[in-house]
């Protein structure tokens, strides 16, 4: 059997979202085909093979299960035929981790360094997206933590950390008061902060998979419990998703090729989600952001937007490895 380590954890804001999508992972791999190992990575960036009940996992006790410390990384990983590292957040999402799997020539699941990279920071995605005619709404860019007397976008607008997931961080400010203040917070997170024009709009994702050609999904809805989709709406409390989301044919395929494109000209690979934001009223889409690894929890819109395609859990979780 093929050797596979599952990789979790990590010093981010997500690690408990980590914790729980590599719970879900790890009871829906196919362990006749694979022979699974399990890494846990600390908030103190220590790495552990872990050993436990996957209960540990969901509610993130597991440093206090079976586990031992693994002293050389490099040579431990090197023995798997390839890892899968869903973590999510700085500073593993972010290129960094996968810099370090490329220098040793260690097979992984998800983008490359660069394509992690572009696809992390919301300024360098929306850069290359602008140069490409994808539509995007009006933005600019914070990157000193200071008071400003005005901004050249009509408000309310959102205020958000540039390289920062699970919608932590982000407000929408009304007023110039308010913009300090939220772009103070969003330097907790980030060196660098995006402000956007808001709108009222629809939020519409979109997930594709590479399994030798490109597989994209069913458009899916986020109707949010709060005004938009936070860190909140997403794991504390119940906003609805809507499979497939109830759109018009037209709308659906004009959000599937803009996710093909964008996932070529970003050079992403194996999997990962597109966001848009539809502003029903003026019938006009913008894209919102990509995620180069989304979720795997109960409820990422990810896998079950795959799921949609008839690929279950298991089916997805070998595509992944096998691609």
């Amino acid at each position: 059997m093929k050797k596979i380590a599952i990789i979790f954890g990590g010093n981010s804001y997500e690690h408990n979202i980590s914790c729980i999508s590599a719970k879900n992972i790890i009871e829906n791999i196919d362990k006749t085909k694979y022979e699974l190992s399990i890494i846990g990575i600390t908030n103190n960036n220590e790495w552990y093979i872990f050993n436990d009940s996957v209960k540990l996992l969901e509610n993130n006790t597991w440093t206090k299960g079976n586990i031992i410390k693994i002293t050389n990384i490099i040579e431990y990983l090197k023995q798997f035929y390839k890892v899968f590292p869903i973590i999510h957040g700085n500073p593993e999402e972010n290129g960094k981790l996968q810099g370090f799997f490329d220098i040793f020539n260690i097979n992984y699941v998800g983008s490359n360094t660069q394509s992690s990279i572009l696809g992390y920071d919301k300024e360098l995605t929306k850069i290359i997206c602008k140069e490409n005619n994808i539509p995007q709404l009006p933005y600019i860019v914070i990157k000193e933590n200071k008071t400003i007397k005005e901004i050249n976008i009509d408000y309310p607008v959102i205020v958000k950390p540039a390289k920062c997931g699970s919608s932590i961080g982000i407000n929408i400010a009304k007023n110039i008061i308010e913009l300090n203040k939220y772009i103070k917070l969003a330097f907790k997170y980030d060196n660098k902060v995006i402000i956007e024009k808001y709108i009222k709009s629809r939020e519409l994702e979109c997930a594709i998979l590479k399994d030798k050609r490109l597989i994209v999904s069913p458009i899916g809805e986020i109707k949010s419990i709060n005004k938009f989709y936070d860190y909140e709406a997403k794991y504390e409390k119940e906003s609805n998703l809507l499979i497939p989301a109830p759109i018009e044919e037209k709308l659906t395929k004009e959000i599937q090729q803009l996710s093909i494109k964008i996932f070529n000209i970003l050079e992403l690979k194996d999997l990962s989600r597109i966001d848009f934001l539809y502003d029903h009223n003026n019938n006009m889409l913008y894209f919102n952001e990509v995620n180069t690894m989304p979720g795997f929890t109960n409820i990422s819109m990810y896998p079950l937007l795959i799921k949609e395609l008839n690929i279950n859990y298991t089916s997805l979780i070998t595509k992944l490895i096998e691609e």
